[in-house]
């Protein structure tokens, strides 16, 4: 008996193994495919082109920039990175409290709403130099700018998602004994966080973009500061290694805060869309 079930399980066929391109996670690789095959566009175009570096220079020439000058790149991403997080931090606690304090009233909405808008009408880069005059050229401009720039995004989201509680949900909670305070508690801000999580992507892209304009304006250190000498020097793959710079601490950041909103209201997305 024993040595006809050994037979039997010697004949009976093995599993198929699925072939390499099904084994593949292809949603994981895209970025990777994508980043690769731009680089290889980007070179070949150049090689096309016959561009010379201080016009274009090629990712292979930018990568021996980094290797070259990998000591002030990394020094100064460091710096950009921190004027960069502590400026959006900022923005985050301010911006959450007034956002919460903009959504509390229809009245307050109406009255600091259009101020709002007329403040990020206005061009950051223009509010560097009275940054400078009362502060002085160093970090300080960077974080503040950083901080102007993301603001808005936060509160915006934040006054947004309390403002558009169904006027149904309020009538039912007020019918059954709820405060106003209850109302935001309850109900008020959880519906927010979805809009608040979702601000802080849109908010730390834009402030890198506030550091880098104040460290070229006014800064010693910085990527911001470091591109704007390689400019000045026609030292164009150096330029493109601190965008490459910034582009990676970017993603980085942004991918941070994309895990963080699928952490804290996972609960709020439920998209069917197919792969």
């Amino acid at each position: 008996m024993t040595m006809t079930m050994q037979t039997a399980a010697a004949k009976s066929p093995k599993p198929a193994t699925k072939p390499l391109m099904q084994r593949i996670n292809w949603v994981r690789a895209a970025p990777f495919l994508y980043t690769l095959g731009l680089f290889a566009i980007w070179e070949l175009a150049v090689m096309a082109l016959d561009m010379p570096p201080t016009i274009l220079p090629a990712p292979s020439r930018v990568f021996e920039a980094i290797v070259q000058y990998w000591s002030p790149i990394w020094k100064n991403s460091l710096q950009t990175l921190y004027t960069t997080t502590l400026g959006f931090m900022i923005a985050v606690v301010a911006g959450l409290g007034l956002g919460l304090f903009i959504g509390w009233s229809k009245t307050i909405y109406a009255g600091l709403y259009p101020l709002m808008i007329g403040f990020n009408a206005i061009p950051k880069v223009a509010l560097v130099p009275i940054l400078v005059i009362w502060f002085g050229i160093g970090t300080v401009p960077a974080v503040l700018t950083a901080f102007l720039i993301s603001f808005f995004p936060i509160v915006v989201n934040v006054a947004t998602g309390l403002a558009t509680i169904e006027p149904e949900t309020e009538d039912v909670l007020r019918a059954l004994g709820a405060r106003k305070m209850d109302i935001m508690l309850k109900v008020g801000i959880p519906r927010s966080m979805p809009y608040f999580f979702g601000s802080l992507k849109i908010a730390i892209t834009l402030a890198f973009v506030g550091s880098v304009v104040s460290e070229t304006v006014a800064s010693n250190y910085g990527l911001g500061n470091m591109m704007s000498s390689a400019q000045s020097q026609f030292n164009v793959p150096l330029v493109f290694a601190g965008l490459l710079a910034l582009a990676v601490e970017g993603i980085a950041m942004y991918a941070l805060m994309a895990w963080l909103e699928k952490r804290m209201t996972g609960w709020a997305h439920r998209s069917t869309m197919a792969n």
